[in-house]
């Protein structure tokens, strides 16, 4: 019997609020909970070539899954134009993710787009990439040309069979470290590893991650499983609190803290002791920064998103596409931004968790 073609899900959107003030403090729009606004992450396509377990498991995602079409997604000249409108507002870093965001054709030139780009303060604005680096050995040079800054590449495991297991697509672990190469010789400057840790999964070979960068200028991070979207399966058993990370790495690689880049910088920084060079930990479980987020999530679809584990977006899309002037869609982006209370991690609890399964945004979908 021939299966059903699967139909990706569209999260329900709310109304975007056609009054109400709009908060701001320093050239920033500001919410509730006094949390300005300074980076936006961008989901420039839900496609991706791996199926990574806590993402989007293959039996979910599978083979006849269809992807939004080409039309649904906001082009380069519609995300430029919204960065503008944020950038203008306060938002000084944009990071661009998925699904794989490297598969999105011609990227390079949107990421010389922004580049381009001046803050509300007249610096150059950040850019930064995410991606599972299966492609980045063809695109470092086309991205550094293009005036790419940062780049931080997912890699869970530097054993090749854990690594294709949990792809879960068969892609090899040396494809990945090309790509990092690569990128360290088109001389991005900033270059960052994602370990996403998950019990009995990953967790016994990690020293393995710090001895393999260790020395050079990849900074490696650590990050504990997070209950993001609704199909990865996600059990507080699961995850390994950074503290215990941390433990174990000291105890062969001495590590102290240090202070933070900037205030709502999400990966907590450490060094180690003999040469100085940094490492990090994301600890959204176990130590929650809801109190000094700074984030807005654009989807790849254009709805905007007050957190990763929101439930339900705002369509600017219709606004983009149906005449709306820029200032209507700054100030619909104000107001959306000045009535956020959002602050989920801090409040998560087995019940917060089970009650919003069913309805959480898919990380593939918001980017992460």
């Amino acid at each position: 019997m021939k299966k059903s073609k699967i139909i990706p899900i569209k999260p329900e959107s709310k109304t975007i609020p056609l009054s109400g003030t709009i908060s701001r403090k320093d050239s920033h729009w500001v919410d509730r909970r006094g949390r300005p606004l300074r980076d936006l992450r961008i989901s420039v396509t839900d496609r991706c070539n791996f199926r990574c377990r806590y993402c989007m498991p293959k039996e979910k995602f599978e083979k006849d899954h269809s992807f939004l079409a080409h039309t649904e997604l906001l082009t380069f000249e519609e995300l430029e134009r919204v960065a503008k409108i944020f950038i203008k507002n306060g938002v000084e870093k944009i990071r661009l993710t998925g699904g794989e965001p490297l598969l999105r054709k011609g990227i390079e030139n949107l990421v010389a787009k922004l580049s381009s780009l001046k803050t509300w303060n007249g610096k150059n604005l950040d850019v930064a990439i995410t991606t599972n680096g299966s492609a980045l050995a063809k695109k470092a040079k086309a991205l550094a040309d293009a005036g790419l800054k940062r780049i931080t590449v997912s890699l869970d495991s530097m054993d090749p069979d854990v690594f294709m297991k949990l792809n879960d697509v068969g892609f090899p672990l040396e494809k990945v470290l090309e790509g990092i190469k690569a990128a360290e010789e088109a001389g991005i400057p900033s270059i960052k590893i994602n370990v996403v840790v998950k019990k009995s999964v990953n967790d016994d070979k990690l020293l393995d991650i710090v001895k393999y960068f260790k020395g050079t200028k990849v900074i490696v991070r650590f990050i504990e499983f997070m209950d993001v979207g609704a199909t990865n399966g996600w059990r507080m058993d699961d995850v390994i609190p950074s503290k215990a990370i941390v433990e174990q790495i000291n105890k062969v690689y001495p590590v102290e803290p240090l202070d933070p880049n900037y205030t709502g910088e999400v990966a907590t920084r450490w060094r180690f002791k003999d040469d100085g060079r940094e490492i990090g930990f994301i600890s959204s479980v176990s130590e929650p920064f809801c109190k000094e987020c700074s984030r807005m999530r654009l989807s790849v679809d254009g709805k905007i998103y007050n957190c990763l584990f929101a439930t339900t977006g705002f369509d600017i899309r219709q606004m983009l596409r149906g005449g709306a002037t820029d200032e209507e869609i700054e100030e619909a982006i104000g107001r959306i931004w000045s009535a956020r209370e959002d602050h989920y991690s801090e409040i998560r609890t087995s019940e917060t968790v089970k009650e919003r399964q069913k309805n959480k945004i898919e990380m593939s979908y918001i980017g992460g």
